[in-house]
């Protein structure tokens, strides 16, 4: 238990008081994968499940209902906390760098710019890399904290998830396997990708997914930017596997077509990284904390329409 998060807790209570995962999402302003998300994880911590469920009925299970109870006194003590820090005045000033995988770049600058009207005293750097770069940033302490997917094994950090990252397949739109809702994964057999180069959580996503199905994967072209992987996609020079958080435009705007391929979305998930031999400035903590409670909705409310693959 004592990795557990009190995120995880918030989502646990809710869903407890609902007896709904839907109604819980709606609540928290979440998606229902991402309350899954969140009880799955816990539930991975305490070793029990928490909830019983039987078709489109939940119910708390014995270990949930004792879970309840002490996750409703920590949460209470938890406000009583947030109360008190509310009226001591807090120095959040100085400089700020925050790193970030290169496919973090379509939804963090809006975060980070309601985070700056908040803490207009904070001046905030920006460090933009694949994730082995970004491994490489904080352990040679380039970045106070940093927004990725896989949190480094090679580091001893705090790794703390956030919201939930889907990943899909997609094509141009008139691709023959856009067309005829779900296909098995088999049918990739033989299909050219475009991907991303080797260091990156989304090429290590892709090549885990297709193991697991004993394909090979064939390479048409790699590259380094998600910007040049959609327009050679839209050109009709191959398919790719890339995160759902890079694709708002294209797919609103019908230039890109998903691929419902059986087992995807691959969902992994957001996290906020700092290594734990760095003590955060008061600066990087109101940052972690600002993206723990707003990452997730805002990430909800922008790409929720898209879930319908699930």
């Amino acid at each position: 238990m004592k990795n557990a998060t009190f995120r995880q807790l918030r989502v646990f209570s809710e869903v407890a008081r609902h007896l709904s995962f839907a109604r819980a999402a709606e609540a928290l302003h979440l998606t229902p994968p991402a309350v899954t998300m969140q009880i799955k994880e816990l539930e991975a911590h305490v070793g029990l499940p928490l909830f019983d469920r039987q078709g489109r009925t939940v119910s708390l299970s014995t270990a949930g209902e004792y879970m309840l109870v002490h996750a409703r006194k920590i949460l209470a003590t938890l406000k009583d906390a947030e109360d008190t820090a509310a009226r001591l005045q807090k120095l959040e000033v100085g400089v700020l760098t925050i790193g970030m995988v290169s496919t973090a770049k379509y939804f963090l600058p809006h975060l980070l710019a309601e985070f700056r009207r908040e803490h207009q005293g904070i001046d905030i750097r920006l460090a933009v890399g694949n994730r082995e770069q970004l491994v490489q940033m904080l352990q040679a302490g380039e970045v106070d904290i940093a927004i990725m997917g896989r949190p480094p094994k090679e580091l001893a950090t705090r790794a703390e998830p956030f919201a939930a990252q889907p990943h899909v397949f997609v094509g141009p739109v008139d691709h023959p396997l856009a067309r005829g809702g779900r296909v098995p994964a088999q049918a990739l057999r033989g299909v050219g990708f475009i991907v991303r180069e080797r260091g990156s959580g989304t090429r290590a996503a892709l090549e885990k997914f297709l193991q697991g199905a004993h394909l090979e994967l064939q390479v048409v072209m790699e590259m380094a930017s998600n910007e040049t992987i959609k327009q050679a996609v839209m050109a009709g020079m191959g398919i790719s596997f890339l995160s759902l958080h890079t694709l708002g435009l294209e797919l609103d705007n019908d230039l890109l077509a998903l691929i419902e391929v059986e087992g995807a979305p691959v969902v992994r998930g957001w996290n906020v990284v700092h290594t734990l031999s760095k003590l955060l400035s008061p600066a990087a903590e109101a940052f972690r904390y600002f993206v723990l409670e707003r990452g997730e909705s805002y990430l909800a409310q922008q790409f929720a329409r898209h879930w319908r693959l699930r």
